[in-house]
């Protein structure tokens, strides 16, 4: 029997970023407030969850919407500078700097993701040898989200990150 409980150990679920793009939470560029980016359904009524599915932006303050279909999607992002969505290339709203670097998450889950990984002092990687390892959201996170130094200021960034979309 493991001496470390399970809330403090975390095994990489091997989820990359292509699997938090399905729902983005934005900044609505009309008004500033909380916006949607969600695939769109087909003339049946069928989602496409594909990466180059067809997207669309919605703001319920200000009743902004815009599509996008089949254009060119920039998973970029530099380093020192606020994270952006694929598709609109609207700011996420789910981010906050630190003196380190951004904290920046697609949506909720993917938020959730890292701060499991931050929290755990226990964090079983996917094995050497596995071909898929070093493209996991966790794998890619940057060294100083890694280190248990940080740990608090992390965890301090993604409580900022909540409040921020309670406040919304």
């Amino acid at each position: 029997m493991s001496s470390i409980s399970t809330h403090h150990r975390f095994r990489d679920p091997r989820s990359t970023k292509y699997d938090f793009l399905t729902s983005v939470l934005v900044r609505c560029p009309g008004c500033g407030k909380v916006a949607h980016i969600g695939t769109t359904p087909d003339a049946s009524g069928v989602r496409d969850q594909s990466l180059f599915a067809p997207r669309r932006l919605v703001c319920r303050s200000c009743g902004m919407a815009k599509d996008w279909s089949r254009g060119g999607v920039a998973l970029r992002r530099g380093r020192n500078a606020p994270a952006t969505d694929p598709y609109f290339d609207v700011r996420l709203w789910l981010q906050t700097e630190t003196r380190h670097g951004w904290v920046w998450a697609y949506n909720l889950e993917h938020l959730d993701l890292i701060r499991r990984f931050v929290q755990a002092s226990l964090r079983e990687g996917i094995p050497w040898n596995d071909h898929g390892r070093r493209m996991t959201v966790v794998a890619r996170l940057p060294a100083w989200m890694q280190q248990a130094k940080n740990r608090e200021e992390v965890l301090r960034a993604i409580a900022r990150i909540h409040a921020s979309l309670l406040r919304s």
